[in-house]
């Protein structure tokens, strides 16, 4: 049975804050798990959800991931890389204090192989408009991996402030 713990946790405050960084991540266990509770503090036209991407040890390059989407009335699928999508939160066009809502798995983060990882994401206004995403992504890099960074696409702002993450370690037993 698969082990969660609590590695750190980070609160945005007052003013904001372009990312979301865990570092020092420690390797004595076999995966990771980041979950987000996201808003940013602006809005790309009348957009209620923006788009995340992920940072690996500091780095943008070498990445690659390919979406799922669902809007209630659409669907589809794009390719992003170089920095990779991870998913959606909402932004400040949603209705006041509602969050989106991000998982970010990442299996084997210590092995010698390249990194795999899965992505689900929500970002709706209360009840009125949503879209929901699920993303595979790729690091081709074999570095353990000992930083992670989550950060919103620069068209949306910054995590706005009481934007949650909390980074689990995951041993398998």
């Amino acid at each position: 049975m698969a082990t969660y713990t609590l590695i750190s946790s980070v609160t945005v405050g007052a003013g904001g804050s372009a990312a979301i960084t865990f570092s020092s991540i420690p390797t004595t266990y076999t995966d990771l798990c980041v979950l987000l509770s996201g808003r940013t503090t602006s809005t790309f036209g009348t957009d209620v959800s923006g788009y995340c991407h992920l940072k690996i040890n500091g780095n943008t390059s070498n990445g690659s991931s390919r979406a799922l989407f669902g809007t209630g009335s659409t669907a589809g699928s794009f390719a992003v890389s170089n920095p990779p999508y991870v998913g959606y939160v909402s932004t400040s066009a949603a209705t006041s204090s509602t969050f989106g809502n991000m998982s970010i798995y990442i299996p084997n983060y210590t092995g010698s192989n390249n990194k795999s990882s899965s992505a689900d994401s929500v970002a709706e206004n209360n009840g009125t408009t949503a879209v929901s995403a699920l993303i595979a992504g790729l690091w081709s890099d074999t570095s353990v991996i000992n930083s992670v960074e989550v950060y919103p696409n620069a068209a949306y702002g910054n995590f706005a402030q009481y934007s949650t993450a909390y980074l689990y370690g995951i041993s398998n037993a």
